[in-house]
């Protein structure tokens, strides 16, 4: 075997997803050697892309069939944490998806982490869900940074999407030498840098009807004093966060003239707009979130704005696990 693949860092994917991580930690030069992915859709699209099958359930896996690793990575949900008990750090945490990441690290103790979640854990529970984190991360060895929050706009993609991330060592002389990036210089890159170059399907362009339930929900809204609805985007502007639901798409529509044909492609009652309104397509959205274009989605277009919109901005993660490896 070679030397430099004998010395190849090895890194787990937790809560994986369509592989992110994975891609920004090969990037790297890290080798995966396990994930998990409860999500049947995601564990399709990873393994069409990977060619290896995530683990299932986290939950039902021991610690100890888990391989050894030097970095562990994960994305988790943010789950509600129980804190009105005894304050037990690490017992508290049970039944809930961090324990998972709490009982691996304990049992592989890897030389890092690095964990992504919503910037509202910062506030969850007025402060006392990422005091609890702390503290059985403490508990069990690690020693931490401060959670910093990063825009994936200051990492090269035009998708202003706050995340927080935390990152700790279990060496406290390393966790010394690394330096946390910070939002320093906003991308030049906009909306319009992401586009497809040709006309998209006419099925990403709004009908009259569904334009104006748009704009009839919005004004609805305005008059409560609410600022939901959708919002056309300027291709020289930064595209808003990708978000599931709650007309997340609608939040990056998009003006594009290229289309010429307005005959629908699919079951819809009313005649394409006229004024050329469409949703950013799938691709669009991967190259939001720094996915290659040779990325591929086994999947609907639904699924696909659902795991993409779910995942990690993969630059950001990058550019953090290049940081880890320069001090382990």
């Amino acid at each position: 075997m070679p030397e430099a693949e004998q010395l190849k860092l090895k890194f787990i994917d937790l809560f994986s997803g369509i592989g992110g991580f994975r891609i920004a930690g090969q990037r790297c030069n890290l080798e995966c050697v396990f994930s998990s992915e409860i999500d049947k859709s995601a564990s399709q699209t990873y393994f069409e892309n990977f060619g290896s099958m995530p683990s299932g359930d986290i939950t039902e896996i021991h610690s100890k069939d888990i391989p050894d690793h030097d970095i562990l990575t994960a994305g988790f949900p943010c789950q509600a944490f129980s804190i009105a008990g005894k304050k037990e750090g690490f017992k508290d945490t049970r039944g809930t998806l961090f324990f998972d990441i709490a009982r691996i690290l304990k049992e592989k103790k890897p030389k890092a982490f690095l964990l992504e979640n919503v910037k509202g854990l910062l506030s969850n529970n007025k402060g006392k869900t990422i005091q609890r984190i702390y503290q059985v991360l403490s508990e069990i060895g690690y020693y931490t940074l401060d959670p910093i929050v990063l825009n994936s706009t200051y990492f090269g993609v035009p998708q202003n999407r706050e995340r927080v991330y935390l990152v700790g060592f279990i060496d406290e002389s390393v966790r010394k030498k690394f330096k946390m990036p910070i939002n320093h210089l906003r991308t030049n890159k906009s909306i319009k840098d992401i586009l497809e170059n040709d006309p998209v399907s006419n099925k990403f362009y709004l009908s009259e009807n569904y334009l104006q339930t748009l704009i009839s929900h919005k004004d609805r809204h305005s008059r409560k004093g609410n600022g939901f609805g959708f919002e056309i985007k300027s291709v020289n502007d930064y595209a808003a966060t990708l978000v599931i639901g709650g007309m997340g798409l609608e939040r990056n529509l998009i003006i594009d003239n290229k289309i010429t044909d307005y005959t629908p492609v699919t079951n819809i009652k009313s005649p394409i707009s006229k004024k050329n309104i469409r949703r950013l397509t799938p691709r669009e959205c991967a190259r939001l979130q720094g996915f290659p274009d040779d990325y591929k989605f086994p999947v609907s277009d639904s699924v696909a704005y659902k795991l993409i919109a779910n995942s990690v901005t993969i630059n950001v993660v990058e550019e953090l696990l290049k940081r880890i490896i320069s001090v382990i």
